[in-house]
């Protein structure tokens, strides 16, 4: 009852605060031949529900930005998912890691096929830093909607478990790695992968509680 009341007071403390801004994603265009596009209609999707939902103000369009463009320090949201290979260059290394430390976030959505490049190309942003499992208690679970049961499973990959993995600056979340999930399926259209309501309506929550999460910690 005392976590729960601390959740909700969190949460009234920040709706003043996300009131006033105007919410955003920018989707990270990478090199090395993953399709950092995939799933057009994911981003749109979530930020409909978004706005019809929670009381933060929504930029309704999805932005598309290189980590080398001059306004990507603008975009504190930076969204990551794709099939296959990732590969960052030197200086959008030194520039993730940047905006990683001063204050951004970052969700990187497991597509299928991207683990191994991302988890190589994040150790080298960061590489003294481990991406650490989150247990199902963790607020981010809670920030909005209740996951009693954590990350769920949207699509099946490889007969595994979903995971939240994550890296942290201090005690503040700087990126979110869902793997084995892949929500922005569950965002995507209803005609793309013909998944059932409930399923759909699950990945957009835990959408929401991501976005919640990292303008409430």
């Amino acid at each position: 009852m005392i976590k729960k009341r601390i959740i909700l007071f969190i949460i009234f403390c920040s709706v003043s605060y996300i009131k006033t801004q105007t919410f955003s994603i920018a989707r990270i265009h990478y090199n090395g031949g993953g399709d950092w596009y995939s799933d057009p209609s994911s981003i749109p999707n979530l930020l409909n529900y978004l706005d019809l939902n929670t009381p933060i103000s929504v930029y309704p369009n999805e932005v598309k930005m290189k980590l080398t463009d001059d306004k990507i320090s603008q975009y504190p949201y930076l969204y990551l998912t794709g099939h296959g290979n990732i590969s960052l260059t030197e200086d959008e290394i030194i520039v993730l890691r940047s905006i990683l430390s001063s204050g951004g976030f970052l969700h990187a959505d497991d597509n299928y096929g991207m683990d191994k490049s991302f988890r190589r190309e994040i150790k080298r942003v960061f590489p003294n830093k481990d991406l650490v499992p989150l247990p199902n208690d963790h607020l981010i679970f809670n920030s909005y909607y209740r996951f009693e049961n954590g990350l769920p499973k949207i699509h099946e990959h490889d007969n595994k478990p979903p995971q939240a993995l994550a890296l942290f600056e201090g005690e503040r979340m700087i990126l979110l790695y869902t793997y084995e999930s892949d929500l922005g399926d569950g965002w995507e259209d209803s005609s793309v992968h013909n998944d059932p309501q409930p399923l759909r309506e699950s990945a957009l929550k835990m959408g929401v509680n991501i976005i919640y999460f990292s303008l409430i910690q």
